[in-house]
């Protein structure tokens, strides 16, 4: 489910996350071998919301004064218990992720993922699990709210491709909970 413009002042919050948020660049294990993520990133969240995922275990920051707030803000909205986010800093249209599902077993069975866009609007690639091909996309764009409810991350993968013509960046906010 999207929601657009869920973000009230979209670039002052960017702007905030961009300076207060303390990235770096992680690593991803993959058939064996240890690359750099194509990307930035930061995992903050409740002390107990450590993660692992690609071979490498995130412990959490403690909460952001703004990552707080919008944690705080999307629970009442939806209802959901959240512990953590990955923040994910894509600074041009050469940084991407890849196929993936967000299936680690600390997830729970049916995990239900909030993703906030900030910034650059992006592909949002979608295919169903076991396919090699792109079955649909969508436009994540500054401001909106992605849903990704239970049942997806066991029946789909998701991705977020490069794009050459992408110059300015995308802040990515994924709340969760992660199970202790």
């Amino acid at each position: 489910m999207l929601y657009s413009a869920c973000v009230a002042d979209s670039p002052a919050l960017f702007h905030q996350l961009l300076n207060s948020i303390l990235w770096q660049q992680g690593y991803v294990t993959l058939y064996g071998k240890r690359h750099l993520i194509p990307r930035l990133q930061a995992w903050y969240g409740d002390p107990d919301a450590g993660y692992r995922y690609s071979g490498e275990t995130l412990t959490p920051l403690p909460w952001t004064a703004e990552l707080k707030q919008l944690k705080d803000e999307l629970q009442t909205m939806t209802g959901l218990p959240l512990n953590s986010v990955l923040a994910n800093l894509y600074r041009n249209g050469q940084d991407k992720m890849g196929w993936h599902a967000d299936d680690e077993t600390e997830l729970g069975e049916q995990p239900q993922i909030l993703s906030l866009s900030l910034g650059a609007c992006r592909d949002f690639a979608l295919r169903p699990k076991g396919a090699s091909r792109q079955h649909s996309q969508v436009a994540l764009t500054d401001g909106s709210l992605l849903w990704m409810k239970a049942g997806m991350q066991s029946r789909w993968q998701h991705a977020l491709p490069a794009r050459a013509r992408v110059t300015t960046p995308r802040i990515n906010l994924t709340f969760r909970l992660v199970n202790q």
